[in-house]
């Protein structure tokens, strides 16, 4: 298996860990479909948070939270929006962002983007 790959289901795992110490309510990992694929999917109290996990080793070039682009933005509501229809889930959403830099440092950005 590629080391990027390890890599980024170890961070997964990190943020998940991180996001139940923060009282977060796990719901399910990895959904994927046509439209993309989101990472986590977590219940904060009444409202149904969507979580991009990005991983990056070393921060020269900017953080693992810097590399979320507008285009994956795009991908994650898509796939956000067939969650909503397939799941029948009708509750309040958000779009967190946890970036796992080198040396395993977690930054977890609320609401990182609107749809």
């Amino acid at each position: 298996m590629a080391k990027h790959l390890v890599d980024g289901r170890n961070a997964e795992l990190q943020a998940k860990r991180y996001l139940l110490k923060q009282g977060l309510k796990y719901l399910d990992s990895n959904y994927r479909c046509k439209s993309g694929e989101i990472d986590i999917i977590m219940n904060d109290g009444e409202q149904l948070v969507f979580v991009e996990v990005r991983y990056r080793n070393r921060t020269d070039f900017g953080s693992a939270i810097e590399t979320i682009t507008a285009g994956k933005q795009k991908k994650l509501i898509a796939a956000a929006q067939h969650y909503l229809l397939t799941s029948g889930r009708d509750q309040p959403c958000r779009f967190d962002v946890v970036g796992v830099d080198g040396g395993n440092r977690i930054n977890w950005v609320k609401n990182a983007f609107q749809s």
